[in-house]
């Protein structure tokens, strides 16, 4: 590549960290990345975006696999992928989301909390409906074009809280596998097990079963007999 050509498209080559504030404002980490909140520097706009950096330096096959099924899908329940950022320094890779303010798993576990506090608050039945629906409306455009999500959990259910889009579901997950690359090889990664108490049977044993655990999680958001069993269930396989 010519130097001058180079070095010009270095120049104009926009910079996260000239774009967005998120210096000690990291909110999560997985096995993929770290996620941080930012908002922007040129104050154009007041929203709160979601800052993902991915693990490890430059771009794996996952990485971009990852960016290419993200800019194709468009659905009011499934995160959107806003800007791709490369760092050229470091070789670091960011990627810029919407953020929201909660996720299911924090809305169970603070219904669960009020209950054992001795005051109960129950999840309004039109809540249950609404957020049931919106992630079988995200699951099944998932489905539909041939992508499946390996790691369905209240905590991959985000929720937001801002005016606009109150209560919307977002499904999100740092790896999104297609049927015809479910495979080590494919993957360019081992493959990994979802938790216990939400890992589907299709993943676990390869039987054929429905999300019951993450259902169950928004129907019922207290401790049921059932993920007591499975807790159990899983001490002593240990």
């Amino acid at each position: 590549m010519d130097y001058d050509f180079k070095t010009k498209l270095a120049a104009e080559r926009e910079r996260v960290e000239d774009l967005f504030e998120y210096e000690g404002c990291k909110v999560g980490r997985g096995t993929y990345g770290h996620v941080y909140k930012a908002k922007r520097k040129d104050g154009k706009d007041e929203k709160e975006y979601a800052l993902k950096q991915i693990e490890g330096t430059g771009i794996s096959m996952s990485a971009c696999r990852e960016i290419a099924l993200l800019r194709e899908l468009k659905h009011p329940n499934v995160i959107a992928l806003q800007k791709v950022f490369l760092s050229h320094s470091d070789r670091k890779v960011w990627l810029l989301f919407d953020y929201a303010e909660h996720d299911l798993w924090h809305i169970i576990k603070f219904h669960r909390a009020s209950k054992a506090n001795k005051k109960p608050m129950q999840l309004p039945r039109g809540m249950v409906k609404s957020l049931l629906y919106q992630i079988l409306d995200g699951i099944h455009y998932l489905h539909a074009n041939w992508v499946l999500h390996r790691d369905l959990k209240p905590a991959n259910i985000l929720v937001m809280g801002k005016v606009l889009e109150r209560g919307r579901v977002k499904i999100v997950y740092w790896t999104w596998v297609s049927p015809d690359l479910n495979s080590p090889q494919a993957t360019g990664r081992p493959l990994t097990a979802a938790d216990i108490l939400v890992q589907g049977p299709e993943l676990a044993r390869g039987l054929h079963y429905t999300s019951y655990c993450v259902f169950a999680g928004v129907r019922y958001p207290t401790k049921t007999s059932f993920s007591m069993k499975m807790s159990q269930r899983r001490k002593t396989e240990k």
